[in-house]
């Protein structure tokens, strides 16, 4: 995919890199020459422009693009215009950084409906965990639903997924297993890394150290790693 950053501060700059290490190909742009220089050796492209000013577009790919990413985080005004400016490229999907509610408001009237928080994500996540102890991370769903990553409790060893009825007793639902897969090694012995098992079904039955992947409202996910005993 390729794909425009525009605010290459610390949240454009790691989407722009870790985007790059994924194979997309990235181009970054700034108004700040100390920060295009800090990636022009690791993605793509990178331009100096002041991307309030319509005419500099002509030297970003822009019809040839997929997704437009606009990452200022300094200047709210900035941003808004930025994001008026690539909305006027039809085919171009955005995602747009908001700094505050008003802007989310003036966001949804221009019709972006990709939206980030980074910073309030961020925070969220840590809370989460801090929350939930035993909790290794957090996907947030909406204000009510989330997805969660958690130790499955040892009570739970050797039991099939049926027979534990979480849905019934817990208002969670289990998407997945994480789990330790052995790897044979030669002369080393057999080493071992997680890995996804894929879709559960009923007759699943879970192991010592298997990670679950539970959605469900976060009460219901506060309640289950309450409830549970992980002694």
């Amino acid at each position: 995919m390729k794909i425009i950053i525009i605010g290459l501060g610390n949240f454009g700059r790691s989407l722009a890199l870790n985007l790059t290490d994924n194979g997309h190909e990235v181009f970054g742009v700034d108004h700040k020459m100390e920060k295009v220089d800090l990636l022009k050796d690791h993605i793509a492209n990178v331009v100096c422009m002041d991307a309030n000013n319509e005419a500099a577009y002509k030297v970003l790919p822009i019809q040839q693009a997929d997704l437009g990413i606009v990452a200022i985080g300094e200047n709210e005004g900035s941003s808004i215009v930025t994001t008026a400016i690539l909305k006027k490229y039809k085919h171009l999907r955005i995602v747009s950084r908001s700094l505050s509610k008003i802007h989310d408001t003036i966001l949804e009237a221009m019709g972006i409906n990709d939206v980030v928080h980074p910073e309030q994500d961020a925070a969220f996540r840590l809370t989460k965990q801090i929350s939930f102890n035993y909790a290794l991370d957090y996907f947030r769903v909406d204000n009510k639903y989330s997805i969660a990553e958690v130790f499955s409790p040892y009570s739970f060893n050797g039991k099939s997924v049926k027979s534990l009825k979480l849905t019934q007793k817990y208002s969670v639902s289990l998407i997945t297993v994480i789990r330790d897969i052995k790897i044979p090694m030669s002369h080393k012995g057999n080493s071992s890394t997680r890995k996804v098992i894929g879709l559960v079904t009923g007759d699943t039955i879970l192991q010592k150290g298997d990670i679950l992947t539970l959605f469900g409202s976060n009460k219901s996910i506060m309640n289950f790693v309450k409830e549970k005993n992980y002694d």
